[in-house]
């Protein structure tokens, strides 16, 4: 099949990489009139009670279940069309300035026929505080083309900061980064109908998040047949808000939360991240003993 390298290779890795694996900017924004902006007397900062007729919860994290070991392998397809891998992956236990965090990595790397089109070989690495379960540090590696770009962020949770080398941005408590974010989201419980709140902080700006449980549905993907919970995440910019697409997530309807399916869709079509192989952690599931992750 002939591609057109001048006018996809730019979607297709945007759309695929960043938006797809939760690792950069989604491609689904809120839309002003779905909306309701009150006041919820709840000690939350975020204004919403309401999201597009979706109940906003806070539920308390309960159970923690990835741990190191956890291995995620993903098809990246279009249609047809299988553009490469990607990865979520739990690497070993690490410690942040004393504090324990979990080493979370996604990559991405188109395969030998899509190398000639637009190579790919992206790393995202998070470091997720074990006790609070919010961003600790977050590193971007892209390798894209000729294009290069790598950048570090760390985040002060106690002072509300993102450090960057070169200044200091205002965070607010619990901040995410993307790759924190869905893993924060497998361990809280939602039910269809409803919608949490996050704080996120990307490129020096915070672009607070939105997840809706859409509806429970059984698929079948390369790596089996799972009864899911449908999650929609979307992002609230700090300009206007406006609808460019949809992120769509499937997460295994147990105990794990396990992504097996990841879909973005596009003016024609839609992106897919197919979970083709997993390995889970042989630690099993960790109960909070924590009420909550506030500092």
């Amino acid at each position: 099949m002939k591609i057109d390298c001048n006018k996809s290779k730019i979607r297709i890795i945007h759309l695929l990489i960043f938006s797809v694996l939760f690792s950069g900017h989604f491609t689904g924004a809120i839309r002003a009139q779905d909306t309701v902006p009150v006041v919820t007397g709840s000690g939350t900062d975020h204004g919403y009670e309401v999201i597009e007729g979706f109940e906003l919860v806070q539920p308390v994290p309960g159970r923690v279940p990835f741990g190191e070991g956890e291995y995620l392998l993903f098809a990246i397809q279009y249609g047809l069309i299988y553009a490469g891998d990607a990865t979520l992956e739990v690497r070993s236990d690490a410690e942040l300035n004393g504090r324990p965090a979990y080493h979370l990595v996604s990559t991405a790397r188109t395969n030998r026929t899509f190398d000639v089109v637009y190579k790919v070989r992206d790393r995202h690495e998070s470091f997720m505080d074990k006790e609070f379960l919010y961003s600790l540090r977050f590193e971007k590696h892209i390798r894209e083309g000729k294009f290069r770009r790598d950048k570090e962020i760390d985040f002060d949770q106690v002072n509300h900061l993102a450090i960057y080398p070169d200044r200091q941005v205002g965070i607010p408590p619990n901040t995410q980064d993307f790759i924190s974010a869905l893993y924060f989201v497998r361990t809280i419980p939602l039910e269809p109908g409803q919608a949490v709140w996050m704080a996120n902080h990307s490129d020096g700006k915070n672009y607070p998040i939105f997840v809706k449980a859409l509806r429970r549905e059984r698929i079948k993907v390369q790596a089996g047949e799972f009864d899911c919970l449908v999650i929609e995440p979307v992002l609230e910019t700090s300009a206007i808000f406006e609808s460019t697409g949809k992120l769509t997530i499937w997460l295994t309807d147990d105990n794990v939360r396990m992504p097996v399916l990841m879909r973005s869709k596009v003016v024609v079509g839609s992106f897919e991240a197919v979970l083709k192989e997993y390995t889970l952690t042989s630690e099993g599931p960790r109960i909070l003993e924590t009420e909550g992750s506030s500092r």
